[in-house]
């Protein structure tokens, strides 16, 4: 089966490569459409594309090819990739803020797969901290950027702004597509956000996890081509489409929910920050201010990524993340070894640009076999792509 691709195609002299460009994506057993804005009808025709691929190509926001159908999103949703290139500074602009006023971006607004950028223009303008800062904001969604190539440009600088080579981005191309089939047929549990342990109707122990991570990182397994089902405590951060989720409050509700998903998980990943303790009772209604004292009792709660590990079904896998106030890894080694796991993610919660409720991270993955990963500095997003990268290169995730 072909995989969907749409090609956007952006304002830049370049534009005429991208004839070549969905020649060799139809060659690497890709069904190509075209979309092309304003700009870049200055350079190249819907004709030629069409004539090419064989399919209608889109060019205004209010076009449909199939009378009653919103091609935007219609495209959007059978999409297994979508490309720009060349990508125009503007177009970059207009993607990383969110604009929507011609159909590229407005398609692109709608999509929700993995997105491929191969930025191609004059070489100061490349190098502007605009364009720098919209290629950033791309990167921090996620998207792969093909870097240009250093050269001559239309102009008659020379420079890095050519477009890269076409062999370049169809192989780029290839790598995302491949990774959508990692975990095809493969589903992966996931446990993420807080837990809530009531003390009486309207305090509980608990802590600052936002659960943007464990969103991240199902995100990621479904764009690797896995069903997932993700047992999330209170927040308030939107699942993705696609994911099944099963919202919990407590611990005890957690594993619960995680025992019934467990016999068909293939893969698990304990993202939660689980409350270790909860309260011995729960008081009724609401307990009254006084003058006196108040202790209160904790008691242990279920190790849950531990129980999971210990109770999976033969050939699955179990991951476990550990939140830290520092970068030692001796404590997670620990982890790993204690809890039965086959690694573990490590990052330190005590930085601001990666701890609780950022939209970053950065872990070091350590294996029970002794290899090691840093994945520098992402967004969760893209920290949740390196990481099933990573467990896909030492051999933990397969298909």
């Amino acid at each position: 089966m072909a995989y969907r691709v749409v090609l956007g195609v952006s304002g830049s002299v370049a534009a005429y490569r991208a004839a070549d460009l969905a020649r060799e994506l139809m060659r690497s057993n890709c069904e190509v459409r075209v979309c092309l804005t304003d700009a870049a009808q200055q350079f190249v025709t819907a004709a030629l594309f069409e004539a090419l691929t064989g399919l209608p190509c889109l060019q205004d926001t209010f076009e449909e090819p199939v009378r009653g159908r919103m091609a935007h999103i219609d495209w959007a949703r059978q999409a297994d990739l979508l490309i720009i290139a060349p990508g125009s500074a503007n177009t970059m602009a207009k993607l990383a803020h969110g604009e929507g006023d011609d159909m590229l971006t407005t398609l692109a607004l709608a999509y929700r797969g993995p997105l491929l950028v191969a930025p191609a223009m004059n070489p100061a303008m490349f190098e502007h901290a605009a364009t720098q800062a919209a290629i950033a904001t791309l990167r921090s969604r996620g998207a792969v950027i093909v870097e240009p190539a250093v050269g001559d440009v239309a102009c008659g600088e020379n420079g890095q702004g050519k477009l890269a080579s076409i062999s370049t981005i169809v192989r780029e191309a290839a790598q995302i597509l491949s990774r959508g089939q990692w975990l095809a047929g493969r589903h992966i549990l996931i446990t993420g956000g807080p837990t809530h342990e009531p003390i009486d109707a309207v305090r509980f122990v608990g802590n600052r996890s936002s659960g943007k991570m464990a969103v991240a990182l199902a995100r990621a397994a479904t764009l690797c081509g896995a069903s997932v089902t993700l047992v999330l405590g209170p927040t308030d951060v939107v699942v993705p489409d696609g994911v099944e989720v099963r919202r919990v409050q407590t611990a005890v509700q957690m594993l619960e929910a995680c025992q019934r998903v467990l016999p068909s998980a293939d893969g698990v990943i304990g993202c939660a920050a689980v409350a270790d303790y909860r309260p011995s009772q729960t008081i009724d209604g609401k307990r009254r201010r006084t003058d006196e004292p108040w202790s209160l009792e904790l008691i242990p709660n279920p190790d849950i990524i531990a129980e999971l590990a210990a109770k999976r079904k033969p050939g699955a896998w179990a991951l476990g993340f550990a939140a830290e106030p520092a970068d030692d890894p001796s404590v997670a080694r620990e982890k790993v070894t204690a809890k039965g796991l086959d690694g573990i993610a490590l990052n330190n919660v005590s930085r601001t640009d990666i701890g609780f409720g950022s939209d970053n991270n950065e872990v070091r993955l350590l294996m029970t076999d002794g290899r090691e990963a840093e994945s520098g500095l992402r967004s969760k997003l893209g920290v949740g792509l390196w990481l099933f990268e990573k467990l896909h290169e030492f051999g933990l995730v397969s298909n």
